[in-house]
């Protein structure tokens, strides 16, 4: 009985989930599955939770960011390109909320809609709440993804390779505040 409380605790920690919500952007960084987070803030998007859509990520090859190619996919998709704001020199989870957040203050927003991979849900927060201040309002809201779901992240080796990396990432976090 405890491992299977161990199990879904786990899950459950790693991907809060907030009540959606209006906020004043939907953010959505890359990594993990990206074309389920595009999709998702995409999704948001259309559903009218916000207006704004700020993409964050450098370039993983070449010379355009993954910010500029979830635009370009957001754009294709229906997303008005006045809408969409970039982050295009972020490398990690830390540099995301950092640089999203002088957007996000330049902007006088005061909420947002963050999307992300499910396992990976509760470090963005963390790192944005850190940037953004207690007050700042965060909804968590994931995507999809094909390789983690909370139902049976244990259950391919992908998923526990992520779930774990994700749980010595957060004690990290969490004893270097």
């Amino acid at each position: 009985m405890l491992i299977v409380v161990a199990i879904f605790g786990i899950a459950i920690y790693l991907s809060p989930q907030s009540k959606l919500e209006h906020a004043d952007a939907i953010v959505v960084i890359s990594g993990g599955d990206t074309d389920e987070r595009i999709s998702e803030g995409v999704r948001l998007y259309k559903e009218d939770y916000s207006r704004e859509i700020i993409f964050s990520g450098a370039a993983a090859s070449g010379t355009v960011s993954n910010a500029a190619a979830m635009r370009n996919i957001a754009v294709h998709e229906g997303v008005a390109p006045s809408g969409i704001l970039l982050d295009e020199t972020s490398v990690d989870t830390e540099e995301n909320a950092a640089n999203v957040a002088k957007i996000i203050k330049a902007q006088n927003f005061h909420s947002i809609i963050l999307v992300t991979s499910p396992y990976h849900q509760r470090r963005a927060y963390e790192a944005f709440k850190k940037e953004l201040g207690k007050n700042f309002k965060i909804i968590n809201h994931s995507a999809m993804d094909k390789e983690w779901s909370k139902a049976d992240w244990w259950s391919n080796s992908q998923a526990r390779f992520l779930t774990l990396g994700e749980i010595m990432k957060n004690f990290y976090l969490l004893f270097n505040k």
